[in-house]
């Protein structure tokens, strides 16, 4: 079984109803077992566009799937709760992102772990630290450390 981290975000159709809804089908989900989630977070959307704030959250699980199989799993539900990828960054109903993978780095041409973009989004950082309470990453990077890098980690409100 491998562990994994996973990113949850909703910005659309009531986003804090939109993330429970994912975590209750996630725990549901046979494949994935020991469902753990973070507290929700309320933090601003990156990007340019102009858009409602967003409710996140990571959940921690254990997994047979391999890494592309989990990641078609995850779009699956994305789509299932009205997911429509039209705009880069842009608003959605849910999002989903294999964070961390055991220790694996991959890179694909759908997927890369860890997710390239983590270590400097305190909406990640945050509520992983909320899992990993000796604040060190599989790999040994410093949650302490990235956070103070973070130019949005100011931002992230905890809402539960």
């Amino acid at each position: 079984m491998a562990k994994v981290f996973i990113g949850i975000g909703s910005n659309l159709f009531n986003p804090i109803y939109q993330v429970k809804l994912a975590l209750k089908k996630l725990r549901k989900n046979p494949l994935l077992e020991g469902l753990r989630p973070s507290p929700l977070y309320l933090s601003p959307p990156v990007g340019s566009i102009n858009q409602p704030h967003y409710c996140n959250a990571v959940a921690e699980f254990s997994t047979l799937l391999e890494p592309e199989a989990l990641l078609d799993e995850l779009q699956a539900l994305e789509y299932e709760q009205g997911r429509k990828r039209l705009t880069k960054w842009g608003p959605r109903t849910l999002d989903l992102d294999i964070l961390l993978y055991e220790d694996l780095a991959l890179e694909t041409a759908r997927l890369t772990i860890p997710h390239p973009r983590m270590f400097e989004r305190g909406f990640v950082l945050i509520p992983l630290q909320d899992l990993l309470p000796s604040s060190y990453l599989p790999g040994g990077q410093n949650i302490k450390k990235l956070l103070k890098k973070c130019a949005d980690n100011k931002c992230v409100k905890k809402l539960q």
